[in-house]
């Protein structure tokens, strides 16, 4: 609700209730972002450490969504922005549920747990990039097309957008890289543990991702070959993450910690 509420006071006809609207938002949101850190962390707290399930993955990263939505709508031109990431952090946080059974779950240093927390905040601000980047390839189409109407209020600027995405690729990347680096000195025996294929994607997609920032930087991409990139960068990110976890916990029975 928070979230069709902070798109809501975008649009002209609810200006005069602005003020009103925005405090009921960010009381809805902040409640719901509490419950759902609530909730995530009784379902992922354990004596060895954090137990991520695919879905709790997934839920965590919703939780990310929802204080970036948070953080952003300050700034009221991305409050149709962030109204779409609350929507979206709402339906990951249904996801989130019990344990994985206890044969997934193995003791972790806190290097290892480091790592994967570490690795799950690069995937959280590159999630909200996604996001950015549809709504840039959506504004761009509107406005190529010449549809402008009050829907066009949701949107930032085009260049505030773009902006913001590249700003998120940046920190994404950054924290991406200290992630993958992070993985090579704490996590041993890779060959072992089956998971010389997540390094490998999770590499192609840091070469990705930086490739899309050279591009950006000395050419000055932008537009439709910029978004398509990132989104790119994305695909193989989330198969470098989430299919390493459903080939080894769904199909071998093991965890990749």
């Amino acid at each position: 609700m928070a979230g069709g509420i902070f798109a809501a006071v975008r649009l002209p006809r609810y200006a005069s209730q602005q003020n009103m609207l925005l405090v009921v938002a960010y009381s809805l949101g902040l409640s719901g972002l509490i419950w759902h850190a609530w909730t995530l962390w009784i379902a992922i707290a354990t004596p060895d450490g954090i137990a991520l399930s695919i879905a709790n993955t997934a839920s965590f990263i919703g939780l990310q969504l929802a204080v970036t939505a948070l953080i952003g709508a300050a700034e009221k031109t991305l409050r149709g922005l962030a109204g779409g990431l609350l929507l979206l952090a709402a339906a990951m946080a249904v996801l989130t549920g019990p344990q994985a059974p206890d044969g997934l779950i193995s003791p972790m240093t806190w290097q290892i747990q480091s790592h994967i927390l570490i690795s799950l905040f690069a995937y959280g601000l590159l999630t909200v990039g996604v996001i950015v980047a549809l709504f840039a390839l959506v504004q761009e189409r509107r406005l190529q097309a010449g549809r402008i109407s009050a829907v066009n209020q949701l949107f930032a600027p085009l260049e505030t957008t773009e902006g913001l995405l590249f700003g998120i690729t940046t920190a994404g990347f950054l924290v991406l890289l200290i992630a993958v680096l992070s993985g090579v000195a704490f996590v041993d025996n890779l060959f072992a543990q089956h998971l010389v294929h997540k390094t490998a994607l999770s590499l192609l997609a840091l070469v990705l991702f930086g490739a899309l920032l050279a591009a950006r930087w000395f050419a000055g991409w932008r537009g439709k070959r910029a978004v398509y990139l990132y989104l790119w960068g994305f695909v193989v990110l989330c198969l470098a993450y989430f299919g390493s976890r459903f080939i080894l916990e769904e199909m071998l029975g093991r965890s990749w910690s």
